[in-house]
């Protein structure tokens, strides 16, 4: 099989450089069949090498001129190197919970790995080879840049920074940021119970003072609607008074 790559002359001037076609991940044969392509500058130069032996390769062109090296082509696109990355560490978090940090970058072609550094020290994928993060339990994903302390200790206290690497170019850091591992403030969780706890005996005291004061009974007195009271007529002799009937408010 073949791969071909077609470089404009506003991304990469070629006079007697010379240009590899690099492939990795495997074992197989690679052919150049022009290993030196010399082009006018302001030209279109047309790169083209063939391989074989190779299963799912992943093909590389990169380009050398002196001490200078660097990654053109990835993938069929023109390679970028990777923007400063964005972090987001939290300020503080309490000792015993989950904690997850997360460092990212959109532009570098091909996709970054990121490294993770505390106090300035790299931190290992494993935290139990490097006896300064013995303490520590996390877990660290290089290719998403998600570095998670389950459960945080009080050891995990520190100034974090992240640095995104594609192989081309220097790696770019992020902003350092600092992050506090505390303690679960138990006293101030027994002080909001106690307040709670003397509002509502306060409030049953003046429900209680209220009811044996008889402040709800003179609100009953004091509601109460007047009665009306009706009565027959008594039967009458003819010629004397006669009343219908009577109320009596």
């Amino acid at each position: 099989m073949g791969t071909k790559a077609k470089v404009g002359s506003t991304e990469l001037l070629l006079f007697t450089s010379m240009v590899l076609c690099f492939l990795a991940l495997g074992r197989g044969a690679v052919q150049t069949y022009e290993p030196v392509v010399k082009v006018p500058e302001n030209n279109p130069a047309k790169l083209s090498c063939s391989y074989s032996g190779f299963s799912s390769p992943r093909v590389e062109w990169k380009f050398t001129h002196g001490d200078i090296r660097g990654l053109v082509c990835y993938n069929n696109k023109i390679t970028v190197p990777p923007s400063k990355p964005t972090v987001n560490v939290p300020s503080s978090v309490t000792i015993g919970t989950r904690a997850v940090l997360t460092c990212s970058e959109k532009d570098g072609s091909p996709p970054s790995e990121y490294r993770w550094f505390k106090d300035g020290v790299e931190m290992p994928v494993e935290p139990k080879s490097n006896r300064a993060f013995s303490n520590s339990s996390y877990t660290l994903n290089l290719k998403t840049g998600e570095l998670i302390f389950d459960p945080v200790s009080a050891s995990d206290t520190g100034d974090f920074t992240c640095e995104a690497q594609n192989g081309y170019q220097s790696p770019v850091k992020s902003d350092t940021v600092h992050m506090d591992a505390v303690e679960l403030n138990v006293g101030g969780i027994v002080a909001a119970v106690l307040v709670t706890l003397i509002l509502l005996g306060a409030l049953i005291f003046g429900i209680w003072f209220a009811y044996n004061r008889g402040y709800f009974d003179r609100a009953k007195k004091g509601t109460s609607s007047k009665k009306v009271i009706y009565s027959q007529p008594s039967a009458r002799s003819e010629g004397e008074f006669r009343q219908t009937s009577s109320f009596l408010v």
